[in-house]
């Protein structure tokens, strides 16, 4: 994958966040980290309207929701700041799925990629290598 100069990636999990942008070429990215904030779990995502029992999600997974929920709110006022023009995003399968219930249109505007896999605990070389792979 062709990755702007400048581009933010995402990469989250339930749990977890971290953020790169990339300070190579297009051609050949190179991930430098970025700070990230204290990250909202209070918004239940979309399972915090249902009870917990056998058919809703337990407590949990409530909690990741309401992580992947904060981490979208987080992103959403970074687009709409405009400290990015470009966004990857890399999540486990379920929270990006849940990521996707809150992304805001200017959000998803200057959204390039979203990878459903979890790389969160990954070295950054093995993020590379992933992109690099799309």
């Amino acid at each position: 994958m062709q990755l702007a100069h400048g581009t933010v990636v995402a990469v989250a999990d339930g749990e977890k966040l971290v953020m790169y942008r990339n300070s190579g070429t297009d051609a050949e990215p190179s991930l430098t980290a970025l700070p990230v904030g204290d990250i909202s779990s209070e918004n239940k995502g979309s399972g915090g309207r249902h009870g917990s029992s056998s058919a809703n999600p337990g407590d949990s997974r409530m909690e990741e929701d309401g992580f992947a929920a904060g981490t979208a709110e987080m992103l959403n006022k970074q687009a709409l700041a405009n400290k990015f023009d470009h966004l990857v995003v890399i999540a486990a399968p379920k929270t990006l799925g849940e990521l996707r219930k809150h992304w805001h249109k200017a959000l998803e505007a200057k959204l390039v990629a979203e990878i459903a896999k979890d790389l969160t605990g990954h070295s950054t070389a093995q993020i590379e290598a992933a992109l690099a792979a799309q």
